[in-house]
C-alpha cells in the first residue's frame, strides 16, 4: 500500500521532468544583464541581476514569480561586479530568496566603478558564495552548465567538441583587459542538442583565449551577444564568434549602449545564424543594422521593459518570443 502511495506521489513529478521543458528569459535592465534559466524540473539559475535600485530588481522578481512560478531563485550567477551586471542583487534578495551565489572571487576593482556594487554584492552572498573555474561543471537535473571563463582565465582543454579553428588565420590580438569585464564568469549550458553560450562582458583578448589557435568550445545553438552586443569593441572577436556558429543571437542592449553598426554587421553574418533578436532597438543605427522590428522587445528610446524568453523542448527545438507583441518564431539545434 505504501508502495502505492510513493509511486501516485513521485511518478507525476517524473512524468513532469519528462515533457517538461527549458525556459529562458532575458529580462529588460536597460544595456545591463538578467537572465533566467528555469529547467524542466524546475530549478532556477538567474545569470547576473541588472543596475542598482528597485527598477531592476522588480523587473526580474516580476518574470521570476509571474512567468515562471517561482518562489525562490535556487542560484544566481554573477558574471563580473560591474554595476550593470551585479547592481540589483541586494534589492533582488529583498524580494526573492536566493539560495546560493556563484561568482568569479573578489573583485580587482575594489576602489573602482566595480567598488560599491561589489561591497554590497558580497554583504548579501556572504556565507553562500561558491567562486567558480574554468573547467568546472555545475550540474542540475537534466541540465549541465560548464564554467568556460572566471577570474581572467579561460578553459585549458576543448569541451563540446571544439578543436583547430580556420579563423584564427589573421585574427586580431588586443591587449590585456584589467578591468572587472576581463575577469568575467561565463557558461556553456547543456540541454541535449541546445548549447546557450553566456560570457557575460568578457573581453577581446580572452575571446581570443577561447578561440585560438584551438576553439575551446565548439559549436553553440544560441548566444547571449557578449558586453551587450560588443560594446564600442572591447568584445567581439571575430575568431571565436564565427567558430561558435550559433543558431540565434540574443543581444541585451540598451538604446544606445551596444550594438553599433559593426557589432549587427559581425553578429548578422556569422555562419549559419538564423535569427537575430535584440532587447532594445539601437536607435543610433539605422534600420540597416538592426533586426526586423518583430524581434525587437523594445523599440525606439522609451523605457518599455519588454523581455524575450527562449522555450526549449527535449528534441532540441526552440521557440523565441517577444513579450511587446507575442510575436515568436522556432528553430532547431543543430
Amino acid at each position: 500500500m505504501l508502495k502505492a502511495i510513493l509511486l501516485s506521489i513521485v511518478f507525476p513529478s517524473v512524468l513532469a521532468a519528462q515533457t517538461g521543458k527549458l525556459d529562458i528569459w532575458w529580462v529588460d535592465v536597460e544595456g545591463g544583464a538578467a537572465t533566467l534559466i528555469v529547467t524542466p524540473t524546475g530549478e532556477s539559475f538567474l545569470i547576473d541581476t541588472g543596475n542598482p535600485g528597485e527598477r531592476d530588481a522588480a523587473r526580474i522578481f516580476d518574470v521570476a514569480t509571474r512567468q515562471a512560478g517561482l518562489r525562490k531563485i535556487d542560484a544566481l550567477f554573477t558574471t563580473h561586479y560591474h554595476g550593470d551586471h551585479v547592481g540589483g542583487a541586494p534589492a533582488l534578495s529583498k524580494l526573492i530568496p536566493i539560495t546560493k551565489y556563484y561568482d568569479h572571487g573578489d573583485s580587482v576593482e575594489p576602489e573602482g566603478s566595480g567598488g560599491k556594487p561589489w561591497i554590497a554584492y558580497k554583504s548579501v552572498a556572504a556565507g553562500n558564495r561558491s567562486p567558480v573555474k574554468p573547467g568546472q561543471v555545475i550540474q542540475l537535473r537534466e541540465v549541465k552548465l560548464d564554467v568556460v571563463s572566471s577570474a581572467g582565465k579561460v578553459l585549458s582543454k576543448p569541451i563540446n567538441g571544439g578543436g583547430p579553428n580556420p579563423f584564427c588565420d589573421g585574427a586580431i590580438q588586443k591587449d590585456i583587459d584589467k578591468s572587472e569585464n576581463g575577469q568575467s564568469a561565463g557558461l556553456l549550458l547543456t540541454y541535449g542538442k541546445f548549447k546557450f553560450f553566456d560570457i557575460g562582458d568578457l573581453t577581446w583578448d580572452r575571446e581570443m583565449m577561447l578561440a585560438c589557435p584551438v576553439n575551446k568550445v565548439g559549436a553553440v545553438t544560441l548566444l547571449q551577444a557578449t558586453h551587450h552586443g560588443f560594446f564600442n569593441d572591447a568584445s567581439g572577436a571575430p575568431a571565436l564568434y564565427n567558430a561558435l556558429k550559433p543558431v540565434v543571437v540574443v543581444v541585451n542592449n540598451a538604446p544606445k549602449k551596444g550594438l553599433q553598426p559593426s557589432a549587427y554587421e559581425l553578429i548578422s553574418k556569422l555562419p549559419g545564424v538564423e535569427g537575430v533578436w535584440q532587447l532594445h532597438e539601437a536607435v543610433d543605427s539605422d534600420k540597416a543594422h538592426n533586426t526586423a522590428e518583430q524581434k525587437i522587445a523594445n523599440p525606439g528610446s522609451e523605457d518599455q521593459g519588454h523581455w524575450v524568453k527562449a522555450t526549449v523542448a527535449k528534441d532540441g527545438s526552440f521557440t523565441l518570443t517577444n513579450s511587446r507583441n507575442q510575436f515568436s518564431e522556432t528553430y532547431q539545434s543543430r
